[in-house]
């Protein structure tokens, strides 16, 4: 996998996945001199997060013959200041028509908490996860 990344001014840059092309724009956030006007860095940590917990629930629940059906995450990302960097990334499930067994469930949601983000991220960045199903 090899990504190229151009500082496009103004606190901008555009990240190209050379594979498939696809590109994605971050900008630094409104509170670190930024126009927030894409996804921060930062963001993008903690959107990598549910991504791939998401992703590794697809994967088990694809090996085990499960139906995610409608699965949604709501994600926080919490910054501290002295250094700035990522204090915590807060995650909430909601899976309304979900029909899987208590079983089913408590296999996927520890798959998600073993996915590889959740597992590179250093240990003081606190995940706080609520399965909402």
């Amino acid at each position: 996998m090899h990504i190229k990344t151009e500082y496009l001014g103004d606190l901008r840059t555009q990240a190209t996945h050379l594979s498939s092309n696809n590109t994605l724009i971050t900008d630094a956030p409104l509170d670190n001199q930024g126009k927030g006007q894409a996804f921060s860095p930062t963001d993008l940590v903690a959107a990598s997060l549910s991504a791939c917990m998401l992703t590794i629930m697809g994967i088990q629940a694809q090996k085990h013959g499960y139906s995610l059906g409608h699965i949604t995450t709501e994600v926080t990302k919490v910054m501290r200041s002295d250094p700035r960097k990522i204090a915590a990334i807060k995650i909430i499930f909601s899976w309304r028509d979900c029909e899987l067994s208590l079983q089913e469930r408590n296999h996927l949601k520890e798959s998600a908490l073993t996915c590889p983000v959740a597992l590179s991220l250093d240990p003081n960045i606190r995940q706080e996860i609520t399965f909402d199903f």
